[in-house]
């Protein structure tokens, strides 16, 4: 298919960690939205747990969407399974969506609920680091997803298309080893000292060398994407706002597209109107309606 093919259609929609404006994200009640709202995908965030389990959360620690404290890392699943991971949203979770009690997710189970979709879907799985465990997130991810019966030539799993994304290149480069470049995102962002040290609340000296590795990063990614290494190139909305020139070379040399997190109508028609192929947002159902 040509990038002009690509411009004629509107973008894929993926549900950025589930219908998230609606419902707690990664929960199970905002997967199921996703589906109910005509999503053509789902991203996800995983972790890996004390007993070596995939979940499905977004921090590496616990405090900002759960009534735990503490890194994923230090519990066992079954320990995870005891927190509420929806309340803190607000949202009346529907029965028919489970109880309080249902609404942490593993991969495993994602991938049942995605089964069960009646149709073709896409799932975008974000490997998070840093990671205490490394790597072995990565080799556990594929481990999971080839006893399921994946297959990594086509990347798909019965009616799922998966993919996979990182903000680690290292990440990326060992996914290469198996899995091939089209299925695979490389995730780009700005990176400023200052907003290192606010998000993860760190002095000027801590702060200051943690953003340093990340810019090399970001600096790594762009490259890998410059050399075409992967075939998505995972850019945030206000990167493509502000390297107008990076995207359009990229896009010109053949990378496809993956904007997140696209909520804004303004934000919605700028991508449509760029010819990106992607969109992940938590408002699936309202940017459906705009295109």
């Amino acid at each position: 298919m040509t990038s002009d093919d690509f411009a004629s259609r509107r973008p894929l929609v993926y549900a950025h960690r589930g219908a998230s404006s609606t419902f707690a994200e990664h929960t199970r009640a905002a997967y199921l939205k996703a589906l109910a709202d005509g999503a053509d995908g789902v991203e996800c965030d995983v972790h890996l747990t004390k007993d070596q389990h995939i979940v499905l959360i977004h921090d590496s620690n616990l405090d900002r969407t759960s009534d735990g404290t503490g890194p994923v890392a230090e519990r066992t699943l079954e320990e995870l399974r005891a927190l509420d991971f929806s309340s803190w949203k607000g949202a009346r979770i529907p029965d028919e969506y489970g109880g309080i009690a249902d609404q942490l997710l593993t991969l495993d189970e994602l991938l049942d609920i995605l089964r069960g979709a009646g149709r073709s879907i896409g799932l975008a799985i974000e490997l998070k680091h840093p990671s205490p465990y490394q790597l072995k997130l990565e080799d556990r991810v594929l481990e999971l997803l080839l006893a399921e019966g994946w297959t990594p030539e086509d990347s798909v799993l019965e009616n799922i298309r998966v993919s996979f994304m990182s903000f680690s290149p290292d990440s990326v480069k060992h996914l290469l080893k198996t899995v091939p470049a089209e299925h695979l995102c490389q995730l780009v962002d700005d990176i400023t000292v200052e907003e290192v040290r606010q998000e993860l609340g760190l002095g000027l000296l801590t702060g200051g060398a943690v953003a340093n590795v990340m810019k090399a990063a970001q600096l790594e990614g762009e490259r890998i994407l410059d050399d075409g290494e992967v075939g998505i190139a995972g850019p945030g909305i206000d990167y493509v706002r502000q390297h107008a020139r990076t995207v359009q070379r990229w896009l010109e040399s053949g990378r496809r597209f993956r904007v997140w997190t696209v909520d804004a109508e303004k934000d919605v028609a700028l991508c449509q109107g760029l010819g990106i192929h992607e969109i992940t947002t938590n408002r699936p159902a309202q940017v459906l309606a705009q295109l």
